[in-house]
């Protein structure tokens, strides 16, 4: 197992390297959402990077290469584009007067974002070190999780874009298209994306950190880095609505609006 995590050590002084620039960047713009921009973009030279440093099968470490890079390249697009047309998202302004401007605190917070980003990159690692290379049914069945969630993300982020783009919205909450069944669509399809990969890694020496994937993308959505930070700041921006919001909505799992 030491030769296969091999490539692991480099990319995790590369992904602290990275945090550590973007830290220096938010001193200069006063704002840190670029590190959920180099959080994804990380993603997406991981898997490209695993997929040309792994020693598993060469269809498999292709296939790891492309659904895990076009996946974080759209995501971090996506972010970028928003980090550069607004301002700074409020969970982290609150963050900035929560401290008291204690740059040692976002110091530790971009460290902890570069861990996070290597404990995310193990799945790709594991298909990349998977030496069976993938059958055509397990193929298939990742792609379908890997597309419908694709498809499904991206729809949520332009359905809220929209929402947001337009002025009348302001103080209101998005309850349009796939926001009306989940208060977090984008969320979800997120974390349901990861099961691609532990299909993939069927067989591969690491498969267990395959598993680990959708575990910890899940805890950390759900319960640390994600709904929690986000509902908070959307509580302090819209209030009742977004109270009413929370009893009428899953906040994670899709399913129809309840009446109350």
């Amino acid at each position: 197992m030491t030769a296969a995590l091999q490539p692991l050590w480099p990319f995790a002084a590369f992904s602290l390297l990275v945090m550590l620039l973007v830290w220096a960047l938010q001193l200069r713009t006063r704002n840190a959402g670029y590190v959920d921009v180099a959080w994804a973009l990380m993603l997406g030279c991981a898997a490209l990077y695993f997929g040309w440093a792994g020693h598993g099968d060469s269809y498999a470490r292709t296939l790891i290469a492309v659904m895990g890079g076009l996946w974080g390249f759209r995501l971090g697009l996506h972010l970028c584009a928003r980090v550069l047309h607004e301002p700074e998202d409020g969970r982290y302004a609150f963050l900035r007067v929560h401290w008291g401007g204690d740059q040692r605190k976002f110091l530790a917070f971009f460290i902890f974002q570069a861990v996070l980003t290597v404990l995310f990159a193990l799945p790709f690692l594991a298909v990349a070190q998977n030496p069976r290379p993938p059958g055509t049914a397990a193929v298939v069945i990742a792609a379908v999780f890997w597309l419908s969630s694709w498809l499904g993300e991206s729809i949520a982020d332009r359905q809220l874009a929209r929402f947001r783009a337009d002025v009348r919205n302001r103080g209101k909450t998005c309850r349009d298209g796939l926001w009306r069944y989940s208060r977090h669509p984008n969320y979800f399809f997120e974390w349901l994306h990861w099961f691609a990969y532990v299909i993939l890694a069927f067989g591969s020496p690491l498969f267990w950190f395959s598993v680990a994937g959708p575990i910890l993308m899940f805890v950390s959505l759900r319960y640390v880095t994600g709904v929690p930070y986000v509902e908070a700041q959307s509580l302090r921006s819209r209030g009742d609505d977004y109270r009413d919001y929370q009893r009428s909505t899953n906040a994670f799992f899709p399913w129809w609006p309840r009446k109350h």
